[in-house]
């Protein structure tokens, strides 16, 4: 099992009451899983992805990946948890507005002590896996909201993750580009790589091989 989610919830405050924004979430994920989590608006989809990619806390529960248990774990450890397993693609990209695309794709190998030939290489594939040989020397803000996002693909890729996660991966992508993104993943997937897409999206969903569904917090 890569990981397990028990019990988790969390809430804010708001007029003295508790919010809740998730609610006795339990799930587990096996290597090689591809699943994808909808839901509407509001159903703390997000706020999940970020708790299994480590970026945000709980407030009740246990986490546990790969026998580690994320709860307890002092922030620098899970940092170096998520750094050398995890890949996030974002909706909202998260490049670094003051490195080109080059630098961009580089930073995820910066943290895993590939010496710089090695870093060279990687980062040529991923161009030319990509089509964007010619954007390398380009910072975010010259690209196109679908370059950025294939930059931003490409990037979690590009230190062979055991887990993607991917927050709505071809929101701003035509078809075409949304359908090249998925084509990779199930490719990644097919080679090992587990995947967990939130998406609205039901031809999204199709590729996946689980479905769990969030309404208010909650699992249906």
């Amino acid at each position: 099992m890569l990981l397990q989610l028990k019990n988790i919830s969390k809430w804010v405050h708001s007029g003295g009451q508790k919010v809740f924004l998730l609610k006795d979430i339990n799930f587990w994920v096996n290597e090689g899983d591809f699943i994808s989590i909808m839901g509407p608006s509001g159903s703390g989809k997000s706020t999940l992805l970020n708790i299994i990619g480590m970026l945000d806390d709980f407030n009740e529960g246990e986490y546990t990946f790969l026998e580690e248990k994320v709860h307890s774990l002092k922030e620098k450890h899970r940092a170096n948890l998520y750094k050398q397993y995890i890949g996030f693609v974002f909706q909202a990209y998260h490049l670094i507005d003051e490195l080109t695309v080059k630098e961009n794709l580089e930073m995820p190998l910066l943290y895993k002590k590939h010496n710089a030939s090695e870093r060279k290489s990687l980062v040529a594939d991923m161009l030319d896996r990509f089509n964007i040989v010619g954007k390398k020397d380009l910072f975010p803000s010259q690209l196109s909201g679908g370059q950025q996002q294939l930059v931003g693909v490409a990037r979690a890729l590009i230190a062979s993750p055991k887990l993607i996660l991917a927050d709505e991966p071809t929101g701003n992508l035509n078809s075409k580009q949304g359908e090249e993104i998925m084509e990779i993943f199930t490719q990644l997937n097919k080679d090992g790589v587990t995947i967990i897409q939130v998406t609205h999206s039901e031809k999204n969903m199709a590729y996946g091989s689980r479905v769990i569904n969030l309404l208010d917090g909650k699992i249906e």
